[in-house]
């Protein structure tokens, strides 16, 4: 097998989110900066420690000198009448109360900025925490979830709930503001008030939020809107100058396009006040329309009439000699296109050791632009992902004999194991994984051949989200640990199997890894013979 073959995947552009930061396409190594997070708190309270050490030691000298300039003070004369007393009162001034400020002075801060500074390097940095925010707004479209379930943390198969806060909210709008997304800005703001209207404490001031809110609602469109919360916003502070501005640059609009300026009763002013906008961004199209509505559940095409054409078998590929005796576990996943689950394909020691390989080896996921043939970071695939050689790891070159076994094909042919790690929103938007025609030069570096089929490896389980969706036909398959999905990417005649367009859905709640295997043409002509039609 050509080890060149580790960087090649190819997949095909579409309507794109943007690009999302780096470190948080992976769950698998964001877990580091929980020990890192760890390590801080410890050196953290080692800090403490010292400092209340240090205080106890100069509350106590302080405590000491108070009584004795106490008695010092009120018989000058007599106590310096003492030898003993002259002598001690020169050397605390002398050397004692230098020691002292020695002691105020120390800095036992130094060891704990001196582990932060080491532990900064592996800090997320502006950008990931932009990329964390924007993955958030995407699973609120994805699966419409309301503002409100997210800040309180309401979200299916969450194990550990979190709120976020007035600032959290904030943030969010601001990050979304900022990237020209008025639509995310518009809710987020809201749900800002909603908590401070609640009496939640906050530096963030209801202007704040309304300066944001008035101005994106306009740039929506909403003229009267945006008059009314520009209204609320100078009652709220009348100081402010551009709100005043834009209030009268709102009017002169409305003016303009043959609007009067109705002030609204109290009672309307109040429920629009509350009012959530609902408008989805301009640029959505069918298939993602179709995509996110798989990805939640709706328009699965699985009829009665279609559930009874699937089965589940022990599959044994004819009496193959290390299935006879074990043979796998087989089930109809969908009927045409056929796609296929095998159970416990692998084992919970080998999902292990392959993730553990995979972990430190994981990078941005690239594909390969149709148009330049370049490797490049897509947009559309948020993950992290490494290739594992099976000449290199016992464990992987178990699981790709496996792999030939069951499906019957020929593995030497076929691409290195692809390991991918979801992250934070992670998700792989539709494509194809096989080379369209108007993409000749797609595999010929490989000369093996189109890619003819796709094994996908689930080795988690998914709380929420994750699922693999085909928005041609309506299937949804979900991600269950340990089972592996097979399905054909090309007709026997070699033609492309265009309803095999799929898609990663973004992760909700928890940690996908999957893994994936590309079997190619080259080396298949006896074991998979042409049909005798174009689409057999």
């Amino acid at each position: 097998m050509k080890h060149w073959a580790l960087f090649l995947l190819l997949a095909i552009g579409c309507n794109v989110w943007q690009i999302e930061a780096e470190f948080f396409t992976s769950i698998g190594q964001m877990t580091d900066l929980i020990y890192v997070e760890k390590d801080l708190v410890k050196s953290l309270k080692e800090y403490i420690k010292a400092e209340e050490s240090k205080l106890t030691e100069i509350k106590s000298w302080a405590e000491k000198m108070d009584q004795l300039t106490h008695t010092s003070t009120s018989d000058p004369e007599g106590y310096l009448g003492h030898p003993v007393n002259a002598y001690k009162l020169m050397k605390r001034l002398n050397t004692d109360w230098l020691k002292l400020e020695s002691l105020v002075l120390q800095q036992t801060s130094d060891a704990f900025i001196a582990n932060l500074s080491i532990q900064r390097e592996n800090f997320p940095t502006d950008e990931d925490e932009s990329g964390a925010a924007k993955a958030l707004l995407r699973l609120q479209d994805t699966y419409r979830l309301d503002s409100e379930s997210i800040s309180k943390g309401k979200l299916p198969g969450a194990q550990h709930v979190v709120s976020l806060t007035v600032e959290d909210c904030f943030e969010l709008g601001k990050i979304a503001y900022n990237d020209g997304d008025y639509y995310h800005t518009v809710l987020w703001m809201q749900q800002t008030l909603r908590q401070l209207g609640e009496g939640e404490s906050s530096v963030v001031t209801q202007a704040e939020a309304l300066d944001y809110l008035s101005y994106s609602v306009y740039q929506m469109g909403d003229m009267q809107r945006a008059i009314e919360l520009t209204k609320r916003l100078i009652a709220v502070d009348p100081t402010h100058l551009r709100a005043k501005s834009n209030l009268h640059y709102f009017k002169k609009l409305l003016h303009e396009e043959g609007q009067s300026d109705q002030r609204m009763d109290e009672e309307f002013y109040q429920s629009q006040s509350k009012k959530e906008v609902d408008m989805r961004p301009d640029n959505y199209i069918s298939e993602r329309d179709s995509y996110e509505a798989l990805c939640r559940g709706e328009g699965i095409k699985m009829t009665t009439r279609r559930q009874s054409r699937l089965f589940c078998r022990y599959h044994n590929n004819n009496n193959h000699p290390r299935l006879i005796i074990a043979p796998i576990k087989e089930e109809d996943e969908w009927d045409s296109p056929h796609i296929v689950r095998y159970h416990e394909m692998l084992s919970d020691a080998e999902m292990e050791k392959i993730k553990e390989i995979a972990k430190p080896m994981l990078a941005r996921a690239t594909v390969r632009d149709p148009k330049t043939g370049v490797l490049t970071v897509a947009n559309y695939r948020v993950s992290k992902s490494a290739w594992l050689a099976d000449d290199e790891y016992p464990v992987v070159n178990r699981v790709n004999k496996r792999i030939g076994d069951i499906t019957g094909l020929e593995m030497e042919t076929a691409e290195l194991l692809q390991v991918a790690n979801y992250g934070v929103g992670g998700q792989y938007e539709p494509h194809f994984d096989f080379s369209r025609k108007e993409e000749p030069d797609a595999f010929r570096e490989l000369g093996t051949g189109n890619r003819l089929a796709t094994v996908l490896n689930y080795m988690s389980d998914v709380p929420a989200g994750g699922a693999t969706v085909f928005p041609d036909f309506g299937a949804a398959i979900y991600p269950k640990k340990g089972t592996s999905v097979f399905w054909y990417n090309l007709f026997k005649s070699g033609e492309g199997d265009y309803r095999t367009r799929h898609a990663a859905c973004p992760v909700l709640v928890g940690s996908k890894w999957v893994s994936n295997k590309w079997i190619h043409e080259r080396g298949q002509e006896f074991k998979r013979p042409c049909g005798l039609t174009e689409v057999d």
